[in-house]
C-alpha cells in the first residue's frame, strides 16, 4: 500500500463484507462476541496480508478463506455451544433451580443488523434468517467444524461445490462426500435446514400476536399469556440450565421464582431472524426499569412455540444497542439494534 488514498481504498473494500463476514462466522461458532472477534483477525489478516493478494479469486472468496481459518483455528479445542434444551430434559416447575454453566457453554443470539446483509431476492434473505435462528444454529454445532462450513457455503451461501473445494484446499468429490454427511446428521436427529421454517414470515396475524403477547406479558396476565401459548412451548433462561415446558408450568415459574418481572416494559428488538424483546423489569432502588434479559420467541401455526430468555444483559444489551436503564416513560423509549 503506497499511500494514505490507496490504504483508505482498501480499509473500504474490506469493510463492505463486514456484516456477510459476521453471518458466516457466527453460524461457524454459535457466539455473537467470537463471530466478531474472528471477522476482526480476518480483516486484520487481509489488511496486512494484501500485498500477497494476487487475484486469482475475488477478494470476497479471500476473504472467505481466512475467515474459515480463522474459525476452524477457533473450534479446535471442540467446544460446542448448545442450548439449555439439548444439555438436559425439562424441569417440573416445583424441582425449578437455577444453575448456571459458563459463558462458553451457550448459543448466543445476535442482532439481526449484525449479520444478515441487505438483498433483494427475498428467496436469498429467507434463507439468510433461517440459517442464524436458533434451532438451526443448535444444529449446526453438531456437526464437525469442517462438515459445518461445507454446508453453510453450499446451502446458505450458494456456493458451487468446486468454489468450496478451492477455498478448503480439497476436492469436489471431498465437499460432496462432506455435505451429505452434513445432512444425514441433521436429518437423524431430527432437524431442519435452512428452508425448514421454524417461524413463519410475520404476516399481520402474527404482528397482532406479537402486540397480544407485549400487552399480556407487561399486564402480568397469566391467562392471557396462556392464550398465545402452545401447549408444548419451552421457556429457556441461559446461562441457567434450567427450561420449562408447557404453559402451566412457564407461568407458574413467571408468578413464583420470576415473581419481580410483574409490571416490566418490553422494547421490540430483531435477533435470529426471529421477533425480540429487550425485556426491562422495575428497578425498586433506583426507579424506572432496569434491563433484566433480551427474549428471542419462536412462533408457529399462531402460537408461540419457544421463548428464549438471555440473562446476561451486561452482554446482550450494548451489543443490541440497547441501554441498561429506563426512566419511568419507558414505553415511549424507541427500541436500539
Amino acid at each position: 500500500m503506497g499511500n494514505g488514498t490507496a490504504t483508505a481504498d482498501l480499509d473500504v473494500a474490506l469493510e463492505k463484507h463486514r456484516t456477510e463476514l459476521t453471518g458466516y462466522c457466527y453460524r461457524m461458532l454459535g457466539s455473537s462476541f467470537e463471530a466478531e472477534d474472528a471477522v476482526q483477525d480476518t480483516l486484520v489478516r487481509a489488511w496486512r496480508s494484501y500485498d500477497r493478494f494476487e487475484g486469482r479469486s475475488s477478494l470476497r472468496s479471500w476473504l472467505y478463506r481466512i475467515a474459515t481459518n480463522v474459525c476452524l483455528d477457533m473450534l479446535s479445542a471442540g467446544n460446542k455451544r448448545a442450548r439449555p434444551v439439548d444439555l438436559t430434559d425439562s424441569t417440573p416447575l416445583a424441582q425449578a433451580a437455577l444453575m448456571p454453566r459458563p459463558d462458553n457453554t451457550w448459543l448466543e443470539p445476535m442482532p439481526d443488523a449484525r449479520v444478515l446483509p441487505t438483498v433483494d431476492d427475498p428467496a436469498e434473505a429467507a434463507v439468510a434468517k433461517e440459517s442464524v435462528r436458533l434451532a438451526f444454529m443448535a444444529a449446526l454445532q453438531r456437526l464437525p467444524p469442517k462438515q459445518r462450513a461445507v454446508l453453510i457455503l453450499r446451502e446458505v451461501l450458494a456456493w458451487r461445490a468446486s468454489e468450496v473445494a478451492e477455498l478448503l484446499g480439497t476436492t469436489v468429490a471431498s465437499v460432496n462426500s462432506a455435505l451429505q454427511r452434513a445432512r444425514a446428521t441433521l436429518a437423524e436427529r431430527g432437524d431442519e435446514g435452512p428452508a425448514g421454517a421454524v417461524s413463519d414470515p410475520l404476516d399481520e396475524a402474527q404482528q397482532k400476536l406479537l402486540e397480544r403477547y407485549v400487552k399480556a406479558f407487561e399486564g402480568y396476565d397469566m391467562t392471557a399469556l396462556t392464550a398465545l401459548l402452545h401447549e408444548d412451548a419451552v421457556m429457556t433462561m441461559p446461562p441457567f440450565d434450567l427450561w420449562l415446558r408447557g404453559a402451566a408450568d412457564i407461568t407458574g415459574f413467571m408468578t413464583t421464582l420470576g415473581a419481580s418481572c410483574a409490571d416490566s416494559r418490553l422494547l421490540p428488538v430483531r435477533a435470529n431472524g426471529l421477533p425480540g424483546f429487550a425485556h426491562y423489569k422495575p428497578d425498586p432502588e433506583a426507579g424506572g426499569f432496569t434491563a433484566w434479559a433480551v427474549q428471542v420467541l419462536e412462533i408457529s401455526g399462531g402460537r408461540i412455540t419457544g421463548f428464549h430468555c438471555f440473562l446476561d444483559t451486561r452482554r446482550w444489551f450494548p451489543l443490541f444497542g440497547l441501554p441498561l436503564q429506563l426512566e419511568a416513560q419507558a414505553d415511549e423509549v424507541e427500541q436500539g439494534g
